[in-house]
């Protein structure tokens, strides 16, 4: 896709509609994919793909339809379909015009959007992402492990334009390696996406995975109980990720958040500072939102106090009218909508964690700890108490006992119940922030944290 392109697209749709405004939001995408399993190479998949979504405005009444094809005729069908939908719909007081593209361009003033396509990534064919596999599994056979998993490849295109001039577009590539290798009775897992290929070293990967397999087997059982904890920036990313939906405006509004009634308040510790921040060069993705506002840096957390939220354009009024509106900072568009119509409202998705003041690595941490545990990622995570924002899951593919300052071998894994209130109230150590990827929450820029206190509440038996 081009720029001219969604041009081309947006002006045929038009001679199909006599709607007050329309919006289109173009996306496409260009992935491959090799899978692994056994050591082996089983899978070589690509997709090519364009989804149109064509938004109708009038008389206070929005919806959306949308389709893959691209001829006259399915255009004309998805205009139809959005305007039947709106027909049918309720005046909503709080639909505001679609943004034009001089506010646009007012909130992207002074931004520098970091380049995210890298011909390298674009280029990478099956036989780069062969010789990536053929890397790791050679790991995996000098350590006696099965490896499985994958070495993927994608270009994305989004492009999102409306009858109020706006025209905003966007590509970017993203090469992702995840890794398992599996011991007689252990495993170990890493995972590493960047929007560059060259970042990626499959080999490094697979021996980190690898190692934590070896030395992780025969695993020993512990009491559960509170421990301190050192926890991998995977973990990390993944144990927090879901907190963070809590800090979009509807929710607050909607009375859905952790965070209703503690706006403003020192809820977390000293040392914890997050922003939300879409132009930090370790992030991915668009510089804009779903209607196509640019994206504002957000400070969340400023030492432990929560600072500010973030709003997609509707929220703004909603909020002023809030009996949250007092104590909720600063108010205004961020460019953290979702597509309208949706009942998301709003969220962070670039969160990225301040460098603290005195940053040690997981060997320091490991260095400084009597007793305790490493955790290399969890899963499985489900919310217990959506207020206290206690959350449960499990330890898994690298859980090690840590006595005297060292690794003394790996442990069965643990199911934990866990107050992330709590937890981000108990860091003791925080690493220097880098890019994460888990399998629960999205990449975010964080930290590996040393917390103590943590409550591991059943054993596994694995």
């Amino acid at each position: 896709m081009t720029p001219e392109r969604a041009q081309d697209i947006f002006d045929r749709l038009k001679k199909f509609s006599d709607a007050d405004e329309m919006e289109l939001n173009l996306s496409s995408v260009n992935g491959t994919l090799t899978r692994f399993a056994n050591n082996t190479i089983h899978q070589n998949v690509a997709e090519q793909g364009m989804v149109v979504n064509v938004r109708l405005a009038f008389d206070g009444k929005t919806a959306s339809a949308s389709t893959n094809k691209l001829d006259d005729e399915s255009l004309r069908r998805a205009v139809q379909a959005a305007r039947a939908l709106c027909e049918v719909q309720e005046h909503d007081p709080d639909l505001l015009p679609m943004i034009s593209q001089s506010e646009a361009a007012e909130l992207a003033k002074s931004k520098l959007v970091p380049n995210r396509h890298f011909e390298s990534t674009a280029t990478a064919g099956p036989q780069e992402r062969a010789d990536g596999v053929e890397k790791m599994v050679a790991v995996a056979k000098r350590h006696g492990q099965i490896s499985a998993g994958v070495f993927a490849i994608s270009e994305n295109d989004e492009a999102i334009l409306n009858s109020r001039g706006l025209h905003q577009f966007h590509r970017q590539t993203l090469a992702e390696v995840s890794i398992t290798m599996t011991g007689t009775d252990s495993s170990g897992w890493q995972k590493h996406c960047s929007t560059d290929v060259k970042d990626l070293d499959p080999a490094a990967i697979a021996e980190d995975a690898a190692r934590r397999s070896v030395e992780s087997a025969r695993p020993r059982e512990l009491e559960p109980g509170k421990y301190t904890v050192i926890l991998e920036p995977s973990a990390v990313l993944d144990t927090i990720g879901a907190m963070f939906f809590d800090f979009g405006a509807l929710s607050v509004i909607e009375q859905r958040s952790f965070l209703n009634k503690r706006l403003g308040t020192k809820l977390f510790g000293e040392n914890i500072s997050i922003r939300d921040d879409a132009y930090h060069p370790l992030q991915s993705g668009e510089p804009f939102d779903g209607e196509g506002t640019p994206r504002q840096a957000v400070q969340l957390v400023a030492n432990g106090v929560i600072r500010d939220l973030v709003y997609a354009r509707a929220s703004v009024p909603r909020m002023l009218r809030s009996e949250e509106a007092a104590s909720a900072g600063n108010v205004k568009v961020t460019g953290h909508g979702f597509p309208l119509p949706n009942e998301m409202g709003d969220a962070p998705l670039h969160i990225v964690f301040d460098t603290p003041e005195n940053p040690v690595t997981v060997d320091q941490m490991i260095a400084g700890t009597d007793r305790g545990i490493l955790v290399t990622r969890v899963w499985y995570i489900r919310e217990v108490d959506p207020y206290e924002k206690i959350v449960t899951g499990m330890t898994r593919d690298g859980t090690f006992l840590v006595e005297n300052g060292r690794i003394v071998g790996g442990i069965r894994n643990f199911r934990f119940n866990q107050s992330l209130i709590e937890l981000l109230n108990h860091v003791e150590a925080m690493s220097l922030p880098v890019r994460a990827s888990g399998e629960e929450a999205f990449d975010m820029v964080v930290p590996a944290m040393k917390v103590h206190g943590f409550n591991f509440t059943e054993v596994t038996k694995f």
